[in-house]
């Protein structure tokens, strides 16, 4: 079973950035590429969807304000924060968010993350 995936990043040029990086994964399909935080939450339930990757700071909500109203869904997304600003590894800690990326990311920091998350659904399901 493929991870379903959705991005959320108010900046048009990054959601671009992560379309090409899972364009090219295997096991992995991109259901959704969002700009605004808001519209994930209604997505989310209305869609199956393994992992949520979302910036933190948005005009909207937050992402963290975001992971935790994922959290609070009957099936929760894995939530991977994303930042340039470092001090937000801690915030996504404390929210127990899936994993945090520290911008600017690679191919190979996104993969990471897929991986573990396979890894961490391989261990529940065996």
């Amino acid at each position: 079973m493929g991870v379903r995936v959705v991005v959320v990043d108010n900046a048009p040029e990054l959601l671009t950035k992560m379309r090409g990086i899972f364009r090219n994964m295997e096991r992995v399909e991109l259901v959704g590429c969002f700009e605004e935080a808001v519209t994930v939450v209604d997505f989310v339930k209305e869609n199956p969807v393994d992992m949520v990757f979302t910036d933190i700071v948005m005009p909207d909500i937050s992402g963290i304000s975001l992971a935790s109203v994922l959290q609070r869904l009957a099936e929760p997304p894995a939530v991977v924060l994303m930042s340039s600003i470092p001090g937000f590894s801690l915030e996504a800690w404390k929210i127990q968010a899936f994993g945090f990326i520290e911008k600017p990311y690679t191919r190979l920091d996104v993969a990471k993350m897929v991986e573990k998350y396979e890894k961490e659904r391989n261990d529940i399901c065996v």
